[in-house]
This record gives structure tokens, sequence and C-alpha cells, in this order.
């Protein structure tokens, strides 16, 4: 099978055209690090299946960033066919430094010259017959989010993988480089490499450690003290060498665009530059952010619990009501009415039921992602990151934490050093994914029904408070050393589409009933077992299984004022999921309580002060085991993931205690 890979910029529509291409519903948005890994799909074209390989969005090729090492070595080692390289046409200059990297790389490249008609508004044209000229490679317009000009596209790629192509020639870095080239080469023929000769004489000049690294460990090389000699002159020059590497591949570029690409004369300010003058300003910044994410907060609760919520809950109570009424109708055995009853719609019920809020709030997360505004949150954060030894871009990692910490990890792969990427992995769990909503949520709709937006956005803002503070912490303690430099395009506003929107409000909530339909559900059915053995005890009650298990580990619990066994085994639970949590105490209680709602009974467990006080708990304790394996995976390390869920664990029970026996003091009920 045929393998096209897609490479680009962030920003620049690639994961957009991936989905053009295969139908795909990857998670597109309007900011940088939404491809955290290679993805693959496929079409169909003339009766011949495809293989599409999206790698991560990257402004160059060099061994900064794990998202580099992928796409690169996909590229090198993966063997694609084809790679189409989706250039933003707004910003041709800039994407077409990736493209001179790709060219030396000796693949077959076919330029997307993506968002076409974003150029055109600017008054921006194109020469496209002579800019595929110059670049020796075809250039195809396209309006990926349009699906305008794919068929084009895929044609041209198809074509493309029958030639024989050679790019070596077009650039030349200067006599001195392009004859250092040719010497390093000199030694390199009929050496066992993984990688192209002439790719690694470039990178050696550049200086690229990885490669470096590649070439100390060759065993034909290691023998030769004449090339060492020569690797040590390299060394010795290497600065010099790579400013001027990469001052040939701009000259090249503007060789190719000056005549090809036509801008109007006068810069003309933009309403992205417009509306950005106020959103990311120095002062207003912060607070306006502060203020969307607020109202984003009361929206969810006035859209999601009036309008939906209500009727979600009924639905769920009259489901369990025909489904229990119709086991005993058959004289179903009195276990399968009490698992189905209490176990499953007390249990998984209890979750299921808060997804209309969820599915607002995700919309309305969507909108502000594919609108480009998210990119401004992780740029208007930049100075209080910097002051806690972080960089802006950190906040972004954090930000697709708020979906699921599992994305959220893998997202700090983007980061370009490891101290960052170690910092960011660590802090990540404190963000409140969308598993730990329903337990906000049944809190919150118990004691705070008239301030959930405002109870909900606090939260949030505990969770990236604490996540700050830690980073701060590591950034002095273990992980000491200078920060990266923070540099990110902010991309221009655009119109939310419908189907974005959708897509990526679903990409959260099919991963919410999954783990409804799986992890959720095998929790309840092990605790369901628990809570009615052994035989002869009184289901539900302490003195099962359950019961004993719960309060053994309550104690721990009791100076943060929920110290009752269905509590401790609700949070044991959600180390499995988050939701778990909610599921659990939903199963606890319903057999307890007859069946009454789960709120209701949350009401005669807890005061306030405890609700606020379990809250916290959850917020910021160990993260689910999905979560924990990603940062194992991550960081290479079970060292990492095991001081993860353990210091986690410790924050979150100081922050609980501290919640409840301050408020106690006060007079907090």
């Amino acid at each position: 099978m045929n393998t096209i890979a897609l490479v680009g910029n962030p920003n620049s529509g690639k994961t957009t055209l991936f989905n053009a291409l295969t139908g795909a519903n990857q998670h597109v948005g309007n900011w940088p690090g939404v491809t955290v890994e290679k993805k693959e799909g496929q079409f169909e074209f003339n009766k011949k299946i495809y293989n599409v390989v999206d790698l991560p969005g990257t402004y160059s090729l060099g061994a900064f960033s794990e998202d580099e090492i992928v796409a690169r070595d996909f590229i090198l080692k993966g063997n694609p066919d084809v790679v189409i390289n989706v250039v933003d046409a707004t910003n041709i200059e800039r994407n077409l430094y990736l493209t001179t990297q790709l060219l030396e790389m000796g693949a077959k490249v076919i330029v997307a010259l993506n968002m076409i008609d974003e150029a055109e508004e600017r008054d921006i044209k194109f020469d496209i017959k002579t800019l595929s000229q110059k670049l020796g490679t075809p250039v195809v317009p396209t309006i990926a989010s349009k699906n305008k000009g794919i068929e084009d596209l895929v044609k041209n790629a198809i074509s493309l993988m029958d030639k024989d192509v050679d790019y070596k020639a077009h650039i030349s870095y200067g006599e001195n480089i392009d004859s250092e080239m040719e010497r390093i080469k000199g030694y390199l023929v009929n050496k066992d490499l993984e990688y192209p000769a002439n790719w690694i004489a470039i990178k050696l000049l550049e200086g690229d450690q990885y490669v470096n690294q590649v070439i100390a460990n060759n065993e034909d090389l290691k023998s030769s003290n004449e090339f060492k000699k020569v690797l040590q002159e390299i060394q010795d020059s290497v600065n010099n060498y790579e400013l001027e590497i990469v001052d040939k591949r701009y000259e090249f570029i503007n060789n190719i665009t000056k005549k090809t690409v036509f801008r109007p004369s006068e810069i003309v300010e933009t309403k992205t530059d417009k509306i950005d003058k106020i959103l990311t300003h120095k002062y207003l910044g912060l607070p306006i952010f502060a203020l969307i994410m607020l109202i984003v907060f009361q929206l969810t609760f006035a859209i999601g619990e009036d309008v939906l919520g209500e009727a979600a809950a009924s639905g769920i109570e009259a489901l369990g009501g025909i489904i229990e009424n119709y086991l005993i109708s058959v004289n179903s055995p009195d276990w399968l009415i009490s698992f189905i009853a209490d176990g499953l719609i007390g249990g998984v019920g209890a979750v299921v039921e808060f997804i209309p809020l969820i599915v607002v709030l995700y919309m309305l997360m969507g909108i502000l992602e594919d609108s480009g505004y998210m990119a401004r949150a992780a740029y208007v954060m930049d100075n209080i990151m910097r002051a806690l030894g972080l960089q802006g871009k950190t906040f972004i990692s954090m930000i697709v934490g708020f979906g699921c910490n599992v994305p959220g990890v893998m997202a700090t792969r983007t980061l370009d050093n490891r101290k960052d990427r170690m910092i960011a992995t660590l802090i990540n769990p404190f963000m409140s994914c969308g598993a730990k909503l329903p337990i906000y949520l049944v809190f919150i709709a118990a004691f705070f029904p008239e301030h959930g937006g405002l109870v909900l956005f606090s939260i949030y803002f505990l969770g990236i408070l604490i996540a700050l503070l830690m980073g701060k912490i590591f950034s002095e303690t273990l992980f000491k050393g200078e920060s990266s430099y923070f540099i990110m395009e902010l991309p221009p506003y655009r119109k939310p589409t419908l189907r974005n929107v959708l897509r990526n409000m679903w990409d959260n909530v099919s991963g919410f009933l999954k783990r409804a339909g799986t992890t959720i559900f095998a929790v309840v059915t092990i605790l369901w077992i628990l809570a009615r053995l052994p035989l002869g005890v009184e289901p539900y009650s302490q003195g099962s299984v359950l019961g004993i298990i719960g309060s053994f580990i309550a104690p721990i619990f009791k100076p943060a004022g929920f110290g009752n066994w269905q509590a401790a085994v609700g949070l044991f639970a959600g180390i499995a999921a988050k939701e778990a949590v909610v599921a659990t105490l939903g199963m606890v209680y319903a057999g307890v309580e007859g069946g009454v709602e789960l709120v209701n009974t949350i009401q005669s467990v807890f005061t306030p002060l405890t609700a606020v006080s379990f809250m916290v708990m959850t917020l910021l304790y160990t993260p689910c085991a999905a979560t924990i394996a990603t940062i194992k995976k991550e960081t290479n390390s079970s060292k990492w993931a095991l001081f993860t869920a353990v210091y986690t664990f410790f924050i979150a029970w100081v922050m609980a205690v501290l919640v409840f026996q301050i408020g106690s003091l006060l007079g907090f009920s």
C-alpha cells in the first residue's frame, strides 16, 4: 500500500487536510499542539487504497523537540512514497523554511498551498506555475476546510510517486560549506547508515547533537581517526556553519518568492491585529481570559443543567424504572435486579446523567479553540509562566489537559527541552479533565446550584494555581536550569466551523462514553460484587467486603471532614477512572437508600464545607491509571509515574485538610 505523509507548520491546516482526505475525525484546533503523535488514515482513489500519515506539526526538522524527531524519522526511515508539505498561504515565506529541509532530505515533496482564500482576502497573490518551477516540485492551491483543491492535490501526489526526483542540487550553501559537505560524504560512502549521506553531512555542519550521536555510535566510522579529525574541525566551526546554512536557506526562499508572491505595498492592519490589541493587552489580557472562562462555565450551567440536565436525569430515572419493572415481571432473580438497578442504573447512570453539561462545556471550549483564542491564553500567561521558571508554551499542554490528562501529558512533546517537558508532565494531572466534571457537578447540584458557574470556575482556577506553584518548586529543585524562550505563532482569528466544533466536542464526549461502557462498568461490577460479599451480610453495609475496605481507608480522610467508608471507596475507585467516583457513590448510596437520587443522598451525608473539601481532593489527588501509564511511557520511567501518583495524593490531602480545618475554625458548616 502506498503511503503519503503530511507534514507542516502548526496552524497550517495539516490535520484539517488529513480529515478531508481520510474522513477521519481527528481533533482539529486553531492552535499549536493538536497533533502530538503521528496518526494514520486511508482513502480510496481510482479503486486503489492509499495510507495517509499525519505527522506532528513542526517549524523545522531539527532535534529540539520530540515532535520534530517523530516527523523527520518517519520521513527518513518510514519511506513514505510522497510527502505533502502543507504550507500556510498567508505566511508562505516562513512556512517554506520547512520545505527546504524536506528538499534536503531528498523526499518526494508536493506543496499544498493551503488557506489560499485567506491569502486572497489579504490581497496576497501567487504565480503558482513559476513557484512550482523554482521549487522543482508541484504546488497545489487548497482550502482544506472547504474541501477545495483536494482532488487535484491527490492526483499530483499519486503522479509524483512514480517519478525519480533529485532535489539535492537546488540549494547551494556557498562554496565553503558545499565543499565541506562533499568531504564528509566521501567518508560516508558504503557505510551502514540509517540516514541519507547528504542529509547527515548537512546536519553535522549544523551541529545536530542527535546526528552526532548516531555517527559516534557507527561501528564503521569509530575506527577512522581521519574522520574523527574532520568531526573535530566541524565542531570547532559549527556556529559559523549553522548560521550560514540558515542564511542560505532563507536566501533560497527569498529568491523563490520575490517574483512569485505578490503582497500589497502597504501593510494593512488586519481584523486579528485589532482584536489582539485588546485580548492580548499587557494588563487586560489575563483578566479578559479569566472573564471569558467564567462566562463559559456560567453558560454551561445555564444551558446544560437548567435546559438539558433535568431532562437527562428524568430520562435515566424513567429508564431505570422501566428496566426494573420488566425484570420483576419476568421473575428475574433478585441479584440481577439489584445489579441492574443499584449497580448499572445507580452507578453508571449517575455518571451518564451529567453528559448534557459536558456536551455544552466542550462545545463552548471548541468554539474558543476553533476561533484561535486559546493560543492567546498561552501568550497572555507567558509572563507568569516565565516568572515561575517555565515558558508560555507549557500552558498549551495544561489547556489540552482540560479535555483529558492523557493527551495533555502527550502534548508536552512539543516543548523544546527536557526540563520543560518533565515539569509540564508532572503538573498536568492538576488540570480538571472531563472525567472529574461529574464529581464537581453532583456536589454543586447538591449544595451550590445557584452559583454553579462560579464554583466550577474556582475549581479550575485552583487546579491551575496549584500546577503553577508546583511548577515553580520543581523548577527550583528537581529540574534546575535555564528555561527555553517562548516562540509561538498566533494564528489569525477564524469563524468557528460547526463541523470542527462538533468534532472536538465529540472527541471528549465519546471518550467519556467509552469509559462509562468499559472501565466504569467493570469497576462498578467489581464493587457491586464486593458490596454483596460475604454471603449473609447486608448488601452495601459496613460489614461487606467493600465496607471493610472503605473503613480501612476512611481514617485517612477524617481530618478532611469526609471520613466515611463510602467516600473512601469512591476515591479509591477513582484511581481506575475519575468518573468511577460518582459511579461508586451512586451505587453504594442507591443500595443503602433504596434508589433515592444521589444528589439528595449527598445532601444528607456531606455539608457544604465537606463538599468543597471533597471536590478539592478529587481535583488534585492521584491521576487515573491511564494518565499514570502515559507518564511512564512519556518519561520512560516507572519512577516518575510512581512519584506523580504519590506526590499528587499528598498535595490533595494537605489541601483538603486545610480547606476543612480552616473552614471549621472560621465557622463554616
